[in-house]
């Protein structure tokens, strides 16, 4: 199939469907937040967040058919979580001995999946308005949508983690991405088993 007949189908494709394929892409990455927001190291499970919420982007671009940019998503994405106190707060807090990662990892994890849930909110209602891509987005209104989304989002997060399946993928992914932190386990093998996991949910 040529990228010219993908895009066709993709344009041609009820949006019901493409809707639900993106809601799966979301909770698949707010999963996987769930774990990065355990990365014990302060500031550096930012990073690993960030990272998540930017692949998510470029997943849901591909079901719209839309452009797809890292650096400008990077940057938008910056600008909707930068606000989120409480994440940077939690990650701050890793910073004291003992206690203070094992507090700090619950609470960054939370915020982690909840961010991550808003910002894929914000990108689906976009690229449903606009299937170019996230270039002409409005900045104030995507602030404000976040914040109602990581409201929801904290519901989201709290539901997953009462599911013992979702717990399941949950406790791998984040003993995955210790081991990778460690160098147990090289870039590639922890992508490739990350995205095994998640393909479960």
């Amino acid at each position: 199939m040529t990228e010219e007949t993908a895009v066709a189908e993709r344009e041609h494709e009820p949006l019901v469907s493409r809707r639900e394929r993106a809601n799966a892409a979301v909770r698949r990455h707010v999963v996987w937040a769930l774990g990065g927001g355990f990365v014990p190291l302060p500031l550096f499970d930012i990073v690993a967040v960030t990272a998540i919420q930017v692949d998510m982007l470029r997943s849901l671009s591909r079901i719209y058919g839309a452009d797809f940019h890292r650096e400008r998503v990077k940057t938008l994405v910056s600008a909707l979580t930068g606000s989120t106190f409480a994440r940077l707060g939690a990650s701050a807090i890793k910073a004291i001995p003992g206690v203070g990662t094992l507090l700090g990892g619950v609470s960054m994890s939370a915020m982690s999946g909840a961010s991550t849930f808003a910002v894929g909110q914000v990108a689906i209602q976009h690229l449903e308005k606009d299937g170019s891509g996230m270039f002409h987005i409005d900045l104030e209104k995507a602030k404000k949508v976040y914040e109602e989304a990581l409201e929801i989002g904290k519901e989201v997060v709290s539901e997953l983690k009462m599911k013992g399946e979702a717990r399941d993928v949950f406790e791998k992914v984040r003993r995955l991405g210790e081991l990778h932190q460690e160098g147990a386990l090289t870039d590639e093998e922890f992508e490739a088993k990350k995205r095994e996991l998640l393909s479960r949910l």
